[in-house]
């Protein structure tokens, strides 16, 4: 791991003590690996007994009965709710982890401020393994001109601005390691006492 910013979990603005659950954002592009990375770290949370739940964007776009809106205000109507909920459920003392695309600055700056526990993780995928991962054939169908509304093709892809744990998650590791390396490195003594983050490019 290699340090690149000041990490924490939470907003300094609301005390030194965290409270509620935490939130763990888990953001990229599509084929980044989000679900997969969120499964296994819901899981590592409930092997240790913490209160947890996964919400992945695909699912909530399907009960928010918004599945076939993809447009930059269609998305960003619900980051916000995806964001809104998260911070409900937090703040009942259950830690949340969502896994979408959300790219937008505001929804970033919206969950520090309204989560005293917050943990933003940006899977970073080159465009060339997003599209040899191109299961859903997203990709080549934004390419040809089938489909529009794609983040990163004819939607401008805006990077988070300053994420607290940044994944280069091109395959060289598993979901379970990167999981691990994330619980090891959000802890509420390294938010208080040892604030750092870092950028993960392979298996430890």
């Amino acid at each position: 791991m290699q340090d690149t910013k000041t990490t924490w979990i939470g907003n300094p603005a609301a005390g030194n003590v965290p409270s509620g659950g935490i939130v763990y954002w888990i953001t990229g592009l599509s084929g980044a690996g989000k679900t997969t990375l969120a499964a296994a770290l819901t899981q590592k949370l409930q092997l240790g007994k913490n209160k947890v739940v996964h919400f992945d964007g695909d699912q909530l776009r399907a009960i928010f009965r918004m599945t076939d809106v993809h447009d930059p205000a269609a998305r960003l109507d619900l980051a916000f709710r995806y964001a809104r909920l998260c911070q409900t459920v937090a703040v009942q003392g259950v830690d949340v982890v969502c896994s979408t695309i959300s790219l937008f600055p505001e929804i970033h700056q919206w969950n520090r401020e309204n989560n005293p526990r917050y943990a933003e993780i940006y899977l970073k995928v080159s465009m060339d393994v997003l599209k040899a991962r191109d299961d859903k054939f997203i990709y080549a169908r934004a390419m040809t001109g089938e489909i529009s509304n794609v983040v990163g093709i004819d939607i401008p892809l805006v990077e988070p601005a300053a994420p607290d744990l940044i994944i280069e998650n091109d395959g060289r590791y598993r979901p379970e390691q990167a999981a691990e390396l994330i619980l090891r490195h959000f802890t509420a003594e390294q938010a208080r006492d040892n604030p750092r983050s870092a950028r993960l490019s392979g298996a430890q």
